[in-house]
């Protein structure tokens, strides 16, 4: 078996149970969002937030891990150094996770407002089959109609992102000042 696709010695067990929790914690939120902003039951709310956090996790994973081998060898090892023992060696690099968390919170809320509009035309929720519509004037009604519903799905994608995100940040908060309570 080639070295490249062998499995690792050691496993990130903290990393992989905390990215459990965060999607917990985002499916939780945003399928409340959806449900009360969008007017989707229960099930069709929690179903779209299941999806748009999984595929945007798998995406934003599969990018961590295509971008990961052409770091320098310093971002590498603060990298590993904060996923396995939660710290950094380096103080500078705090600045620069700062600013690749703003980068990671709009690509996501993109990514997220993408995902929800393409599962949203897929299953037909928005665009039930209406008759054509024969004059100029329900022409512009319908189109109305369909930017008033896209800058809904804009709102409540970034209201839920962002309620998720505040929900995510305070737990690792909580995680950094553990030591310090004890």
């Amino acid at each position: 078996m080639p070295e490249e696709l062998s499995l690792p010695r050691i496993l990130p067990v903290g990393a992989i149970l905390f990215q459990t929790l965060f999607l917990l914690i985002a499916i939780a939120i945003e399928g409340y969002v959806l449900h009360r902003w969008l007017k989707f039951d229960k099930k069709t709310s929690i179903f779209y937030a299941i999806a748009m956090n999984v595929f945007s996790t798998v995406i934003g994973w599969n990018l961590f891990f295509l971008i990961e081998p052409i770091l320098p060898l310093q971002a590498k090892s603060e990298l590993m150094s904060y996923v396995f023992f939660n710290k950094f060696t380096n103080v500078s690099t705090q600045s620069y996770i700062i600013f690749i968390c703003f980068i990671m919170f709009f690509a996501t809320f993109l990514l997220k407002f993408l995902l929800l509009k393409i599962l949203i035309i897929a299953l037909d929720e928005i665009g039930k089959k209406e008759e054509t519509p024969t004059t100029q004037r329900e022409k512009i009604m319908i189109n109305e109609k369909f930017k008033l519903q896209n800058t809904n799905l804009v709102t409540t994608t970034l209201i839920a992102n962002s309620m998720s995100y505040t929900a995510i940040t305070v737990v690792l908060i909580l995680r950094n000042l553990s030591p310090v309570i004890k």
